[in-house]
């Protein structure tokens, strides 16, 4: 699914350097898993949690074996985004984040005034194939510190970034200390703990790093980010 802050692009590059820490047996855990970019390509025993519930019920929805994502129009829109609890949450939740501009919630009808691309039926045909390789995992909307981890699992966590970007973008800040100790308690705890970002303190490794090209304001204009992964090393 379209989402701000997808792990796509990279999911190639960090995947199998986090699976070759999977046992027999051990559940692939993501505490913010967004649009399941990541645990979408993760097989066997899943679980992926989020505090946003219409997409943790799109996603549970999508995990039914004859989903199949609807055709909404943008008057349809405008009419979901003033009446949300009038419609299935996973339907506010398609609607909120695949058919707005950018993928923010509920910003602006994604639309090509040069009428040369349908990003309603495009939208439609990238979940609908993203819908298949979700079928037998389990998401729950759950904050992280509240959520149930099974024992000896592989946690992959991709929080807000602690950057200027991200302030003001969240219903609350997000507490980055706060989050970095929890990750020190799972690894303690026996889980194998990873983290997207760009920054960490000095007791967690970074065991890969990429530069990536990111827009600006989405139009042409890009920029140059350092994508980085780190693992706990205690």
């Amino acid at each position: 699914m379209k989402y701000l802050g997808s792990k796509n692009r990279i999911a190639k590059h960090i995947l199998p350097i986090m699976l070759e820490h999977r046992k027999e047996n051990s559940c692939w855990v993501e505490p913010f898993v967004g649009g399941a970019n990541m645990i979408d390509k993760v097989e066997g025993w899943r679980i992926g949690s989020d505090l946003n519930e219409y997409v943790i019920a799109l996603l549970n929805e999508m995990t039914k074996p004859n989903f199949e994502a609807p055709k909404i129009s943008e008057e349809k829109y405008n009419e979901i985004k003033l009446n949300q609890s009038k419609y299935p949450k996973w339907v506010v939740g398609y609607a909120g984040t695949q058919l707005s501009f950018g993928s923010t919630w509920f910003g602006s009808y994604r639309r090509d005034k040069q009428g040369k691309r349908d990003y309603c039926l495009e939208a439609r045909n990238n979940v609908n194939k993203q819908a298949k390789n979700l079928i037998g995992a389990s998401f729950k909307n759950f904050e992280y510190l509240q959520l149930p981890i099974p024992n000896n699992s592989i946690i992959y966590c991709d929080p807000p970034y602690n950057t200027k970007a991200t302030k003001g973008k969240y219903k609350d800040d997000f507490n980055h200390t706060e989050f970095w100790q929890w990750c020190r308690e799972k690894s303690n705890n026996g889980h194998i703990v990873f983290v997207s970002e760009y920054n960490a303190p000095k007791d967690f490794k970074c065991i890969w790093e990429k530069e990536i090209n990111q827009r600006m304001n989405n139009n042409a204009d890009t920029s140059k980010t350092t994508e980085k992964l780190f693992m706990y090393c205690g």
